[in-house]
């Protein structure tokens, strides 16, 4: 029974070790950085706001509103209203194709 009750704990203990990696927001940052992508300041920056301030639990909550105890304004409303208008998309330029085959002027 001894047996049974150590192998039952140390299975226990390698499922937390295998699982902890890919659970929470550090380990999905630590996923990005094993990945080889890197995270840059403003990636992670960005990261963190969206972590703070856009990931809704079940009860409806963001986790600045359990920090801070006020509610704050939806993150993507907040960001539209930030950003004002886009701009209009540049003109192409037409290019012009030089086919060399044909002859603008014929020799006389």
């Amino acid at each position: 029974m001894q047996r049974w009750l150590e192998w039952g704990e140390w299975m226990v203990r390698q499922f937390h070790r295998s699982s902890s990696a890919v659970e929470g927001r550090n380990g999905r940052l630590s996923q990005l950085y094993h990945n080889g992508r890197g995270l840059t300041k403003c990636r992670l920056a960005a990261l963190t706001v969206i972590h703070n301030y856009g990931v809704r639990r079940s009860d409806g909550t963001i986790a600045a509103e359990r920090l801070f105890s006020t509610s704050f304004p939806d993150l993507f409303d907040w960001l539209l209203n930030q950003m004002g208008e886009l701009p209009l998309p540049r003109k192409s330029r037409h290019r012009v194709v030089h086919n060399p085959l044909k002859l603008e002027i014929v020799p006389a």
